[in-house]
This record gives structure tokens, sequence and C-alpha cells, in this order.
């Protein structure tokens, strides 16, 4: 396996990215992002039942789970998890289990807790995306889901070496922009029971990807 560069950043580089987004997110990637969002949530609606957000951010998509379907949802960012919260009171969501702050890679929850964990442009917002991954392999029930909506960097060519010389600004951002295909595929030979069922491109710009992975074993 290729070596995981700490080239990244670290927890509080990203808490304080998220901090700073929080009053405008809604406003800013609501719009951007919203045809990802939605396929990820039928992606996770079609398995249905105990559903954990990871990096549920201002609670954009709890509104739009099934009301059969328990949610729980998790972030980093306390002021984004302010408007979550704000939110789930406002819509009256009574599925919604708890909103709390959660690091994704050290997650606080019993092993085979839930039946679908869902990350939308998380993995690569973590310093360590594998252990934020086996996190959620280790929460998931067998024959639960892991939906992913996620950015994945180019292999090869000159958008590989643009997203290389902009990884020193956007990690400010808060996320990557280099992270390759091969350490997903690296990551699902782990012996943790997954397999990988869907890589679907989903807009915008063609560099985001819903994938998706079954848990096959306890």
């Amino acid at each position: 396996m290729a070596a995981v560069t700490t080239l990244d950043f670290d927890r509080h580089t990203v808490e304080r990215a998220y901090d700073r987004w929080a009053p405008i997110y809604d406003l800013v990637f609501g719009p951007v992002f919203e045809r990802g969002r939605m396929a990820s949530l039928e992606a996770a609606e079609r398995v249905g039942g105990r559903i954990l957000e990871v990096g549920v951010g201002t609670g954009i998509s709890l509104p739009d789970y099934s009301k059969t379907n328990r949610v729980f949802g998790v972030d980093i960012s306390e002021p984004m998890l302010r408007k979550a919260r704000q939110r789930v009171t406002e819509l009256g969501l009574s599925n919604v289990e708890g909103i709390e702050v959660m690091d994704a890679q050290r997650l606080e929850f019993e092993t085979a807790s839930f039946d679908v964990v869902v990350a939308q442009y998380v993995v690569t917002a973590v310093p360590d995306p594998e252990a934020a991954l086996d996190e959620f392999a280790r929460v998931l029930k067998p024959g639960g889901e892991i939906v992913l909506l996620s950015r994945v960097g180019a292999e090869t060519g000159l958008r590989r070496v643009i997203e290389h010389m902009l990884q020193p600004v956007v990690r400010r951002l808060g996320w990557r922009t280099e992270f390759s295909w091969q350490r997903y595929e690296q990551w699902a030979e782990r012996p943790h029971g997954m397999r990988l069922v869907e890589r679907r491109p989903i807009p915008p710009f063609g560099h985001f990807s819903l994938i998706r992975y079954v848990k096959t074993t306890g």
C-alpha cells in the first residue's frame, strides 16, 4: 500500500476552516452540491433504517430523509452544528436522534450501530481519510452500506499537476484536491468486509463521485 502523506492537515485546521464556513455554508454550497446530496440521500434511503450522517454540517440534508428512518448527525464544527440543531427544532424533525460534535476518525458509537453511513464531501476533508473510512466500516452493520459523496483526484495529466499545485491553498479552506481513486481501491482491499458496489460521476465539473460500499461480513 502506498504511503499516506502527512502533508494534508490536522484536526484543528479543518475545524477552524469549517467554523469560518458556518455562517455562509448553505448559501455558498447549497445550490452547487444539491444534485450530489440528493443522489447520496437516495442511495441511503434504498437501504433505510438507522442512518449516520458524518459531516452533517448545518443539517442541510436532514429534512430530506424519510421520516421512517432514524438519523444521527455528527460534525467537527460546533458552529455548524448549532445551525443543524436550529434546523431540527424549527422543522420538527422528530426522526433525528441526535446532533453531536464528533471526530470522523474516532466515532463514539458501538460497533455495528448503523444500517447506513453517509459522508458527503468528508473523506477529502479529514487528516487521515483511511482512518475515517475504517470507522465508517466499524460502526456499520453487516449488510449495511457506506455512501460517500467525494471528490476524486486525477491520476495523471494536467489536472493532476494543477491539483497538487493548489493543495497548499485549498487546505486552508478545509479540504484537499489531490485524493486519488487509488487510495479508495487500496482501502477496499483491507480485511474489513467492505465491497465496492458503485462509483458514479456526479456534477458539478465531473470531479465528484457517488461511491458505495456494502459490508459483507460482521
